[in-house]
Protein backbone atom coordinates (compact mmCIF):
# COMPACT_ATOMS: atom_id res chain seq x y z
CA UNK A 1 0.00 0.00 0.00
CA UNK A 2 1.24 3.88 -0.99
CA UNK A 3 2.60 6.06 1.65
CA UNK A 4 -0.51 7.72 3.35
CA UNK A 5 2.15 11.01 3.95
CA UNK A 6 1.20 12.85 0.82
CA UNK A 7 -1.54 12.77 -1.26
CA UNK A 8 1.27 12.39 -4.82
CA UNK A 9 1.97 8.93 -3.36
CA UNK A 10 -1.34 7.84 -4.56
CA UNK A 11 -3.54 6.96 -7.66
CA UNK A 12 -6.85 6.29 -8.99
CA UNK A 13 -8.20 4.60 -12.10
CA UNK A 14 -10.05 6.99 -14.48
CA UNK A 15 -13.39 6.93 -15.72
CA UNK A 16 -12.13 5.30 -18.81
CA UNK A 17 -10.02 2.91 -17.11
CA UNK A 18 -6.67 4.50 -17.16
CA UNK A 19 -4.53 4.23 -13.98
CA UNK A 20 -3.36 8.01 -13.29
CA UNK A 21 -0.79 8.61 -10.61
CA UNK A 22 -0.99 11.81 -7.95
CA UNK A 23 2.56 12.47 -8.65
CA UNK A 24 2.72 14.46 -11.69
CA UNK A 25 0.15 16.76 -9.52
CA UNK A 26 2.86 17.03 -6.76
CA UNK A 27 3.68 20.83 -6.41
CA UNK A 28 0.50 21.99 -7.58
CA UNK A 29 -3.28 22.51 -5.32
CA UNK A 30 -5.54 20.01 -6.12
CA UNK A 31 -9.14 20.17 -5.43
CA UNK A 32 -10.70 16.62 -5.00
CA UNK A 33 -14.83 16.53 -5.11
CA UNK A 34 -17.32 13.50 -4.91
CA UNK A 35 -19.57 14.01 -7.61
CA UNK A 36 -22.62 12.47 -8.77
CA UNK A 37 -25.36 13.60 -12.09
CA UNK A 38 -28.56 13.37 -10.10
CA UNK A 39 -28.30 15.63 -7.07
CA UNK A 40 -29.35 19.18 -6.46
CA UNK A 41 -25.62 20.05 -5.87
CA UNK A 42 -24.80 18.83 -9.68
CA UNK A 43 -24.84 22.30 -11.08
CA UNK A 44 -22.03 22.45 -9.20
CA UNK A 45 -19.58 20.84 -11.93
CA UNK A 46 -20.33 23.90 -13.92
CA UNK A 47 -18.55 25.80 -11.26
CA UNK A 48 -15.66 23.41 -10.95
CA UNK A 49 -15.34 23.83 -14.94
CA UNK A 50 -15.18 26.89 -14.27
CA UNK A 51 -12.40 26.62 -11.51
CA UNK A 52 -10.53 24.34 -13.67
CA UNK A 53 -10.46 27.16 -17.05
CA UNK A 54 -9.71 29.76 -15.06
CA UNK A 55 -6.95 28.51 -12.73
CA UNK A 56 -5.90 25.12 -14.00
CA UNK A 57 -3.75 26.91 -16.44
CA UNK A 58 -1.97 28.76 -13.17
CA UNK A 59 -1.55 25.26 -11.29
CA UNK A 60 -4.74 24.22 -10.28
CA UNK A 61 -6.11 20.66 -10.57
CA UNK A 62 -9.40 19.71 -10.27
CA UNK A 63 -10.33 16.08 -10.13
CA UNK A 64 -14.20 14.66 -9.91
CA UNK A 65 -14.99 11.47 -8.04
CA UNK A 66 -18.11 10.06 -9.07
CA UNK A 67 -20.11 8.69 -6.29
CA UNK A 68 -23.23 6.54 -5.36
CA UNK A 69 -23.14 6.43 -1.84
CA UNK A 70 -25.68 9.10 -1.32
CA UNK A 71 -29.55 8.56 -2.61
CA UNK A 72 -28.34 6.39 -5.71
CA UNK A 73 -27.65 9.74 -7.15
CA UNK A 74 -24.67 8.55 -9.33
CA UNK A 75 -26.60 5.47 -10.89
CA UNK A 76 -24.51 5.05 -14.41
CA UNK A 77 -22.01 3.49 -15.36
CA UNK A 78 -18.95 5.29 -15.96
CA UNK A 79 -19.55 5.53 -19.61
CA UNK A 80 -22.77 7.06 -18.96
CA UNK A 81 -21.12 9.42 -16.45
CA UNK A 82 -18.50 10.99 -18.47
CA UNK A 83 -21.34 11.72 -21.61
CA UNK A 84 -23.57 13.15 -18.46
CA UNK A 85 -20.33 15.60 -17.41
CA UNK A 86 -19.48 15.90 -20.93
CA UNK A 87 -22.43 17.09 -22.79
CA UNK A 88 -24.58 18.93 -20.21
CA UNK A 89 -21.51 20.62 -18.27
CA UNK A 90 -18.94 20.45 -20.87
CA UNK A 91 -16.17 19.17 -18.13
CA UNK A 92 -12.95 18.93 -19.31
CA UNK A 93 -11.25 18.29 -16.01
CA UNK A 94 -10.24 14.44 -14.98
CA UNK A 95 -12.75 12.23 -13.70
CA UNK A 96 -12.53 9.17 -11.92
CA UNK A 97 -14.03 5.77 -12.24
CA UNK A 98 -16.90 5.75 -10.03
CA UNK A 99 -16.02 4.70 -6.21
CA UNK A 100 -16.82 4.57 -2.40
CA UNK A 101 -16.16 7.82 -0.36
CA UNK A 102 -17.30 5.81 3.01
CA UNK A 103 -16.99 2.51 4.28
CA UNK A 104 -15.20 -0.93 3.88
CA UNK A 105 -14.44 -0.16 0.04
CA UNK A 106 -13.63 3.16 0.74
CA UNK A 107 -10.97 4.71 -1.98
CA UNK A 108 -7.45 5.27 -0.57
CA UNK A 109 -7.41 9.01 -2.33
CA UNK A 110 -10.49 9.60 0.40
CA UNK A 111 -9.06 7.62 3.34
CA UNK A 112 -5.89 10.19 2.92
CA UNK A 113 -8.49 12.75 2.49
CA UNK A 114 -10.53 12.28 5.75
CA UNK A 115 -7.45 11.20 7.73
CA UNK A 116 -5.98 15.03 6.68
CA UNK A 117 -8.58 17.25 6.83
CA UNK A 118 -9.05 17.45 10.59
CA UNK A 119 -12.39 16.88 12.16
CA UNK A 120 -14.73 19.71 11.94
CA UNK A 121 -17.42 17.98 9.63
CA UNK A 122 -16.57 14.67 11.06
CA UNK A 123 -14.52 11.99 9.04
CA UNK A 124 -17.66 10.57 7.26
CA UNK A 125 -18.22 12.22 3.93
CA UNK A 126 -22.34 13.48 4.26
CA UNK A 127 -23.20 14.32 0.76
CA UNK A 128 -22.02 14.83 -2.81
CA UNK A 129 -20.15 17.19 -3.78
CA UNK A 130 -17.83 17.21 -0.40
CA UNK A 131 -14.97 19.23 -1.68
CA UNK A 132 -10.95 18.84 -0.43
CA UNK A 133 -8.49 21.32 -1.13
CA UNK A 134 -4.87 19.67 -1.41
CA UNK A 135 -1.52 22.15 -0.56
CA UNK A 136 1.05 22.16 -3.43
CA UNK A 137 3.30 19.71 -0.87
CA UNK A 138 0.29 17.29 -1.08
CA UNK A 139 0.10 17.26 2.98
CA UNK A 140 -2.49 19.77 4.05
CA UNK A 141 -6.17 19.52 3.50
CA UNK A 142 -8.77 22.03 3.49
CA UNK A 143 -12.25 20.62 3.34
CA UNK A 144 -15.34 22.33 2.05
CA UNK A 145 -19.15 21.15 2.38
CA UNK A 146 -21.32 20.17 -0.32
CA UNK A 147 -23.41 23.51 -0.06
CA UNK A 148 -20.60 25.44 -0.58
CA UNK A 149 -20.31 27.08 -3.80
CA UNK A 150 -16.85 26.07 -6.06
CA UNK A 151 -16.71 29.69 -7.04
CA UNK A 152 -16.05 30.60 -3.29
CA UNK A 153 -13.01 28.35 -3.42
CA UNK A 154 -11.46 30.94 -5.35
CA UNK A 155 -9.35 32.93 -2.99
CA UNK A 156 -8.21 29.24 -1.13
CA UNK A 157 -7.12 28.32 -3.94
CA UNK A 158 -5.15 31.73 -5.37
CA UNK A 159 -4.00 31.54 -2.13
CA UNK A 160 -2.12 28.41 -2.10
CA UNK A 161 -0.98 29.62 -6.05
CA UNK A 162 0.52 32.77 -4.77
CA UNK A 163 2.45 30.70 -1.85
CA UNK A 164 3.96 28.26 -4.69
CA UNK A 165 5.43 31.06 -6.85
Amino acid sequence: MSDLNSLYALSFTDINGNEVDLEPFRGQPVLIVNTASKCGFTPQYEGLQKLHEELGPLGLVVLGFPCDQFGHQEPGDNSQIEHFCSTKFNVSFPLAAKIDVNGSDTHPVFKFLKEHAGAPLGSRIKWNFTKFLVSPDGTTVQRFAPTTNPADLAPAVEKLLTQNR
